[in-house]
């Protein structure tokens, strides 16, 4: 069995964060089968510790605070010593940054996965590093690593069974055109492009899934185009399922978006989907094949792509399609698992490691 310690500061909700424990519970629920067994190191946020304890996972809760946080090294030093973990992973820069280095007692490979365009300067001390785009792997290699320390391996979504969430607990009427777009309240995320090009769309309905500091200029800016009475931001949902199966189109505005996981979700909901053509989202789809592209900061173009998706419904259900067969041989939680256990065990193997644990 592989002994693989993960370690993850960040927000109590966001994307990164929802597919960590995603990848988190899909390799314990395939554990035997994939020759895993782990250990997490967390900031104590109830609902997580509380799923990844829940599945099995042992769990050891730090706060992850500034440079003089020396409890969290301790910590994240004193799990390291017990569970003997031969690789450890952590996610984005301040796990990576405050995880102890490996010592001869524990001489574990450190592996950081990058989900963005991070400062490298917080990964010096790791053996390898995981981009979930081709796009950031090549970055990185543009900085000067070396091919053999970098490795894309693309994220995946879950498809939880159930029928799609009510339209009469969003106060949207049942034969109204509805567009859906998830993620962080932030800049970022062009939210306030969504809502120029839908107060564009008389009668069409929005449902914005997020929280965060954009909140309050958002629901101005709805007001102000008119559009508050079409426009929903109910806040983070966990059941992204229910709400994506609601939609009759799923939206990724973004302005900056390395990724795009609403473009996977949305195929694998077999809905089709309307991307601006940011990095992430331009990388995976192809325009009018499985997914429609339109100009970053473009509200426009976007009501333009949004009406012709709710009115061509053969044209929008071919994209659907073609985007959910690609989703079944990419972006499945098994096919994704198993090429995170697969990397595990060649990175291992490279350093004399046996996968049974014998050095």
């Amino acid at each position: 069995m592989i002994r693989l310690m993960q370690a993850i500061a960040g927000a109590e909700h966001g994307g990164a964060e929802a597919f960590f424990l995603r990848l988190a519970l899909a390799l314990q629920a395939r554990a035997d089968a994939l020759g895993i067994t782990q250990h997490v190191a967390t900031r104590p946020y109830p609902a997580r510790v509380e799923a990844l304890r829940d599945a099995g996972i042992a769990v050891t809760e730090v706060r992850f605070g500034g440079r003089f946080d020396f409890a969290t090294r301790r910590g994240l030093k004193a799990a390291i010593g017990q569970f003997k973990p031969q690789v450890v992973l952590t996610w984005m820069s301040r796990a990576t940054h405050m995880c102890p280095r490996a010592s001869p007692s524990v001489p574990f490979l450190h592996i950081a996965r990058l989900g963005g365009y991070y400062d490298l300067k917080y990964y010096q001390q790791c053996e390898a590093l995981i981009a979930n785009t081709r796009d950031i792997a090549d970055w990185i290699l543009r900085q000067g690593w070396e091919p053999s320390r970098v490795h894309y391996l693309p994220n995946f979504v879950t498809v939880e069974a159930g029928p799609p969430a009510s339209r009469v607990t969003m106060n949207t009427p049942a034969k109204a055109p509805l567009v859906v777009a998830m993620g962080r309240l932030h800049p970022n995320k062009a939210f306030d492009v969504l809502i120029r090009a839908v107060a564009a769309m008389p009668g069409v309905f929005c449902w914005i899934l997020g929280e965060g500091p954009e909140r309050p200029r958002l629901e101005a800016l709805a007001a102000e185009c008119g559009a508050s009475e079409r426009i929903r931001l109910p806040g983070w949902r966990n059941a992204a399922a229910a709400y994506g199966r609601a939609a009759d189109v799923l939206v990724c505005p973004s302005r900056h978006e390395p990724l795009g996981n609403v473009v996977l979700e949305a195929w694998a909901y077999q809905k089709p989907v309307l991307a601006a053509a940011s990095v992430g989202p331009g990388a995976l789809i192809t325009h009018e094949q499985n997914g429609l592209l339109v100009p970053v900061d473009d509200p426009a173009a976007m009501a333009a792509g949004l009406t012709r998706l709710l009115e061509q419904r053969g044209f929008a259900r071919r994209l659907a399609e073609a985007g959910h067969r690609l989703y079944q041989s990419t972006y499945t939680l098994e096919v994704v698992a198993a090429q995170y256990a697969g990397l595990l065990q060649t990175l291992l193997a490279a350093r004399g490691v046996a996968i049974d644990g014998e050095r």
